[in-house]
């Protein structure tokens, strides 16, 4: 007799040892990665990731941004196919696992079905996402945004990097573009799990976070233009402070995400300050204010109320103002179907889960609007992510990892 489905386990220890070969690709400098997309190692962490699907049986294909598939065969030639993955591009002094677990704990279910010599009626395919980061071409998540449709292919490749590098001519540089069509492929259900990358379910003892929604998103660039003037002799009632200006701005960025606390957020990450000199009174600052929150009204009213609020402090302090919108989307929510399965795997197995609402963005987040999508979560220390000193336990990383192997045996369904 066969053994109960519920027995039925990935193998952490080599899960947890995949991790740790592929994080040899790109070390940081203390400790993580900077594999960002397109360079070198990028290449490098692509040819051992394909080496591995070959090993494991999967055929590999590749489109032609450079999204990687590796293709475990069902049964039936005419199911659907159920996609699992993340992406394997790091921030320039990122963790060993942002994206890297989705991709790996994908490659483990393959693995695990080949141990167990099982068959799904539905292929099972794992995707590696090009450029999910965002860092060297922006914008994030970029590769699965035109896979989705919601970014033009030609566009995508045009994106540039700081040293005036494109993308497209960097993609064939590493010898990464297949000759398939964007977004031609057709899912029965897209899996990703991933990191939290914030502190709830490890601050609660939570094995599990069961994504049920994604943060909306704006990036809205602001440039404030005052005056450039001696830090020392010109009196405070004259001067035009771009600098303090900016400062009052985010202040009130604060107010507006603390009053629609718990689940807004709202932030300046990117500011420059022109000229930069010790003893010149800011002339004028760039800064983008990044607020978040899974409800879109609520997300658009906090952009309202900061342009306005904005437009009054620069015109009280002699200053100019000018918005640009630099990146976003609306709020998320992941397909029922596939957040129940997760839900339900979660609780057969036995771990303790909660429902989550993701801040970051993720490839799921396109996905989900050409196919049913959900994301699993597992804890990681201090929620810290995007930093060299991000980590996880091999627990965690196992729990994580047996509730994707279950929801995906589910959805693609086990031949008896």
């Amino acid at each position: 007799m066969a053994a109960p489905r519920e027995n039925l386990a990935i193998n952490g220890n080599r899960l947890w040892d995949s991790l740790m070969e592929m994080a040899k690709i790109g070390p940081g400098i203390a400790g993580g990665n900077n594999r960002q997309t397109l360079t070198d190692e990028d290449a490098k962490g692509r040819e051992l990731f394909r080496k591995w699907c070959e090993m494991a049986g999967c055929e590999m294909g590749v489109d032609s941004l450079g999204n990687m598939f590796a293709e475990r065969k069902g049964t039936d030639p005419n199911a659907l196919p159920v996609y699992v993955g993340s992406h394997l591009d790091t921030q320039p002094t990122g963790g060993k696992y942002d994206g890297v677990l989705g991709v790996l704990g994908g490659l483990e279910i393959m693995r695990t079905l080949n141990d167990f010599d099982i068959r799904t009626k539905h292929p099972i395919v794992v995707v590696n996402w090009t450029n999910e980061e965002g860092t060297r071409f922006a914008p994030a998540m970029l590769a699965s945004g035109v896979f989705a449709g919601v970014h033009e292919r030609q566009w995508a490749e045009n994106r540039v990097d700081a040293n005036g590098r494109r993308f497209g001519d960097e993609l064939d540089r590493i010898g990464w573009r297949g000759d398939e069509e964007v977004g031609v492929r057709k899912m029965r259900a897209f899996f990703e799990l991933h990191i939290e990358q914030g502190p709830i379910l490890e601050a609660e003892g939570c094995d599990i976070g069961v994504v049920t929604h994604g943060q909306g998103l704006s990036w809205m660039q602001i440039t404030v233009t005052g005056k450039d003037a001696h830090t020392g002799s010109t009196p405070m009632p004259m001067r035009r402070n771009a600098g303090l200006a900016m400062a009052r701005i985010l202040e009130l960025v604060d107010e507006i995400a603390l009053s629609n606390a718990p689940d807004a957020v709202g932030a300046a990450g990117h500011i420059d300050v022109y000229p930069n000199s010790r003893n010149v009174i800011p002339g004028k600052v760039v800064f983008t204010v990044d607020f978040r929150s899974p409800d879109k009204g609520v997300l658009h009213d906090m952009v309202k109320k900061m342009r306005r609020g904005a437009r009054d402090i620069c015109a009280d302090m002699g200053c100019e103002v000018d918005f640009e919108i630099a990146g976003g989307f609306d709020p998320v929510e992941f397909d029922e179907g596939c957040v129940n399965a997760i839900r339900n795997a979660a609780e057969r197995l036995g771990y303790s889960h909660r429902d989550i609402v993701s801040g970051a963005g993720h490839d799921a987040c396109w996905i989900n609007q050409v196919a049913p999508t959900a994301m699993i979560m597992c804890p990681c220390v201090d929620g810290l992510s995007h930093n060299e000193a991000e980590e996880i336990t091999a627990e965690w990383a196992t729990s994580g990892a047996n509730v994707l192997f279950h929801a995906v045996l589910d959805t693609a369904k086990i031949i008896e």
